[in-house]
């Protein structure tokens, strides 16, 4: 089983227009509403393949009750904590006459201090039976900054392997706990580096300077752009496949869930981020975020580049 932990879901909101137009008045042709957020997109793509996995995050109010039963129309397994505030919006424009994307993203209210404490608590009881453990996403205004380095340090005891998206100060807390994965795009990574990257050779002085601090590997991605991966011995650059994407939104969480998937069949670190690219470029071909399709997968795999850099 792999765990997908994150603080902050959201019920996402896509709404599809012929042609938008600012400053005017636009009718959607097609709205669809789903339980989102970066973990949920985790969650979401592993059961389209039927990966065993359980989601643990927050949710409150109204928008918390819509999210626990779109995941339970879909039969995906979740144990999300009640919080006092209600889960955010964020709203997706889809715009067909361009192909373009607009993300209308609610920030995260504040919780509690003490549900921080709970979920650590339910992390430690599911732990035993994981396979794997996959953190992803923004802490809620006042969190504990920390929050995330416990949660590595907890899987990692158990010998886990860690995937962890975040950036900031979550991700540099959790950095001296050897996650075995990182995924930070390329801006965060800069954010992460005390030199401005500039080209290729600062670009792996960056990634050494960041692999330098614990993690095992670094998975560098930059939009559509090839993906730099380095286990701190080798580079490889993952060139993606070309496609005219319908909704890019949740693909970096698409590309985590292919990554734990190769890597739970025995795959090693080129492959499963090989099989990464495809589920993200899968994603990407498909609305709302985490519904990409396993035969968009398989053929897309066979287009995605991999070579020694």
């Amino acid at each position: 089983m792999i765990i997908c932990l994150g603080t902050t879901p959201a019920l996402q909101k896509t709404f599809v227009f012929t042609r938008f137009s600012l400053d005017a008045v636009n009718r959607a042709v097609e709205v669809r509403e789903s339980a989102s957020g970066k973990s949920l997109n985790v969650i979401r793509t592993l059961h389209t393949w039927k990966q065993p996995a359980l989601a643990g995050a927050f949710v409150g109010g109204h928008n918390g009750r819509l999210i626990r039963a779109d995941l339970d129309r879909a039969g995906i397994a979740h144990d999300l904590i009640e919080v006092q505030p209600t889960t955010r919006t964020c709203v997706t424009v889809l715009d067909r006459s361009t192909g373009k994307a607009t993300e209308l993203v609610e920030e995260p209210a504040a919780v509690n201090p003490q549900a921080y404490e709970q979920l650590l608590q339910w992390l430690e009881s599911k732990l035993p039976t994981a396979a794997m453990l996959i953190l992803s996403g923004s802490l809620p205004p006042q969190a504990p900054q920390d929050f995330y380095a416990h949660c590595t340090e907890m899987a990692r005891r158990r010998n886990l392997q860690v995937i962890l998206d975040a950036r900031g100060s979550p991700l540099q807390h959790a950095l001296a706990f050897e996650p075995t994965f990182i995924k930070p795009n390329h801006l965060e990574l800069q954010e992460n580096t005390p030199f401005p990257i500039e080209d290729d050779a600062s670009l792996r002085r960056a990634i050494e300077h960041l692999l330098a601090q614990g993690p095992q590997c670094a998975i560098i991605t930059d939009g559509a752009r090839p993906i730099v991966v380095s286990d701190g011995k080798q580079f490889w650059r993952i060139t993606p496949p070309l496609i005219t994407p319908i909704n890019p939104i949740g693909s970096g969480d698409a590309f985590a869930a292919g990554l734990a998937m190769g890597l739970l069949q025995g795959q090693d670190i080129p492959q499963s981020c090989q099989l990464g690219a495809a589920c993200g470029a899968a994603n990407a071909l498909s609305s709302p975020p985490g519904h990409g399709r396993v035969e968009d997968v398989q053929r897309l795999l066979s287009l995605v580049k991999c070579h020694r850099w």
